[in-house]
């Protein structure tokens, strides 16, 4: 319990300290008039208080990433904890708070608004492309995983099926209706049901204190098929550490922020606070995999197993619930985000009933095959949900290399992204070339391959760097 009482403390200091450097670094104007006001329509752009949309921040971006993907990652070993805590205080806080406040700055512009801005324009329509799909996919794959833990608190009638399409007709009126219509209502309670049991679970792993990875016992690979930690662990544990899905969440946010100071607690906190629970998440899984041994994959399963046995039939539920919520609630913002990026790529107005629904029946239709294909056995749904993991990460590298040009610019201490950015890349261009649903070659080759990528990168970089130097 060591390591995990040091890397939880890690956190909290990492958000008084690095974070507040960053903030420095950017830069705040607290004069500022943000687009909640400038730009306010009665549907996306509402002044709303900075408490709720905090909660309704971390609800959006804590979906299956923090908890399925910490428990899967726990099997890694020490080293989950160590990324959990460096991945989220100098990547995934940094990367969400910088396209926060860019996207403040922007007026609410979405994500590949703010990327096109920095790496031109052709790349901002790929990134258009490549962004809505994910977000689809997101919607998709954040479906099955509440719906298996709803039929398993319901009677036998109410199976997947049935919660399916219950939460895909939830997810058409999220993305319809007003944001402060459901979303800035419901999400506060579902936010307090997530950390109520993340709380509970902490609680009891004090109460319990299982034996748990030291870092003293070293950095070993105790993952029982042998899978890589480099790059596998970095892709599987995305939204506990960093992840790109949260870039396309913060302009939800940032057309709601009355005062720009705000942004700080809201993005980089939240990220916070999901790195929290995506460490809580780990340690909970390493209790588990120890009592029940490691062949477990399912991470429902363990989720229900420890709130059931730890926090007593009712805590159980209300755990559960918050686990339910959100997966949900990402799904909802996704494809609410996705309907944005479409309007403002067709330069359409969103007051108007009509106009919503001309963007959002085919978005839905396409959604709909997509995951009546990924119920037609596991392994589809297996294969849909590594290809979101590893584009998910993909995105966050563009967002970084966005977000180092823009600080290239400015004249501002670049290296807080650039680093992040380098490192990033040398994961998920490895893990697409070893990875069975990538190019499935060998690890020496990929890895190779791997670095030649990133160094393109950083030559690409440094160009940049020198004709900004000459502009100015």
């Amino acid at each position: 319990m060591i390591t995990f009482t040091c890397c939880f403390i890690a956190l909290l200091v990492g958000y008084f300290t690095y974070g507040k450097l960053v903030e420095r670094i950017v830069g705040v104007d607290p004069a500022w008039k943000t687009p909640a006001y400038t730009l306010q329509d009665g549907v996306d752009y509402i002044p709303m208080p900075t408490w709720k949309i905090f909660m309704i921040q971390f609800l959006n971006i804590a979906g299956l990433g923090p908890i399925f993907g910490a428990i899967l990652g726990a099997k890694f070993g020490t080293a989950s904890f160590l990324w959990i805590v460096l991945g989220t205080v100098f990547a995934g806080a940094v990367h969400d708070f910088i396209s926060g406040h860019l996207s403040l700055r922007m007026n609410g512009a979405s994500l590949p608004e703010i990327i096109g801005r920095y790496l031109g324009h052709r790349f901002m329509q790929f990134m258009r492309a490549f962004t809505i799909l994910l977000m689809i996919l997101v919607g998709v794959v954040f479906v099955a995983g509440p719906a298996g833990l709803l039929a398993n608190l319901t009677p036998a009638a109410l199976d997947t099926t049935f919660w399916i399409l219950v939460i895909f007709l939830y997810y058409i009126l999220a993305t319809l209706l007003p944001i402060d219509k459901i979303i800035g209502k419901i999400y506060p309670l579902f936010a307090a049901a997530l950390l109520f049991m993340a709380v509970g679970i902490l609680v009891m792993l004090y109460v319990h204190h299982p034996a748990l990875p030291e870092l003293t016992d070293g950095l070993a690979n105790t993952h029982p098929d042998g899978l890589p930690i480099f790059p596998i662990m970095f892709v599987s544990i995305a939204c506990g550490a960093i992840s790109g899905f949260h870039a396309t969440q913060s302009p939800l946010m940032a057309r709601c922020l009355t005062n720009e100071r705000h942004a700080y607690p809201v993005f980089y906190g939240a990220m916070i606070t999901e790195g929290i629970v995506a460490l809580i998440w780990a340690a909970a899984a390493t209790y588990f995999f120890h009592e029940n041994g490691m062949g477990e994959n399912n991470a429902a399963v363990v989720v229900d197993a420890v709130t059931k046995e730890w926090l007593g039939a009712v805590g159980g539920i209300l755990a559960v619930l918050g686990v339910i919520a959100a997966p949900i609630t990402s799904g909802d913002t996704a494809f609410r985000s996705a309907r944005l990026m479409v309007a403002d790529f067709l330069h359409m107005e969103q007051k108007s009933i009509s106009k919503r629904l001309m963007i959002c029946i085919p978005m839905f239709l396409i959604a709909i095959g997509i995951l009546i294909y990924s119920m037609k056995d596991q392994d589809g749904f297996d294969m849909i949900w590594r290809y979101f993991a590893w584009s998910n990460q993909t995105l966050a590298v563009f967002t970084l290399w966005a977000l180092s040009i823009y600080m290239l610019q400015k004249k501002k201490p670049y290296v807080i992204t650039l680093l992040p950015a380098l490192f990033m890349t040398m994961v998920c261009a490895t893990y697409i070339f070893v990875a069975p649903e990538g190019f499935g070659l060998s690890y020496s080759v990929s890895l190779l391959i791997g670095s030649i990528v990133t160094l393109i990168c950083l030559v690409l970089f440094w160009i940049s760097r020198q004709r900004v130097r000459k502009l100015q």
